[in-house]
């Protein structure tokens, strides 16, 4: 079905991921999140849709957790419980930082919708992980 809607978990791809997440063991849980971070992060390359797709399930799950953050309630995404994420919000910016950054193909893809729904949910997660004075 590949993307069904703008969610961060609206895609084959994130919803795939969060039921990694949820067969893992507790333990491993935020290591899956904070290597789905990394690795958009640290792409300096073209940076493939569906790695970003991870990044920005993993950033929603990130800002699930901090003041302001919407629940990570979509029925694609993870059911069982995550620890403490909140010290991955720094990762989690940069990664979404890097979505939205040339060359990206989820940018690409959604490039038509400049100021659509996708860019903005991207951009309220963006807003709800920059850090507070």
């Amino acid at each position: 079905m590949g993307t069904w809607d703008v969610g961060p978990f609206d895609n084959d791809t994130a919803a795939d991921w969060c039921g990694g997440l949820d067969d893992a063991a507790p333990e491993a849980r935020e290591a899956m999140v904070r290597a789905a971070l990394t690795e958009t992060a640290e792409t300096t390359d073209y940076l493939d849709s569906d790695v970003a797709n991870e990044a920005i399930a993993a950033a929603a799950l990130v800002a699930a957790q901090c003041p302001g953050g919407a629940p990570a309630d979509s029925a694609y995404g993870p059911d069982e419980p995550l620890p403490d994420l909140t010290g991955l919000r720094g990762l989690a910016l940069r990664a979404l930082d890097r979505v939205l950054t040339e060359p990206s193909e989820a940018l690409e893809l959604w490039e038509e919708a400049e100021d659509g729904p996708w860019h903005t949910g991207v951009n309220q997660l963006r807003g709800v992980l920059v850090p507070r004075p």
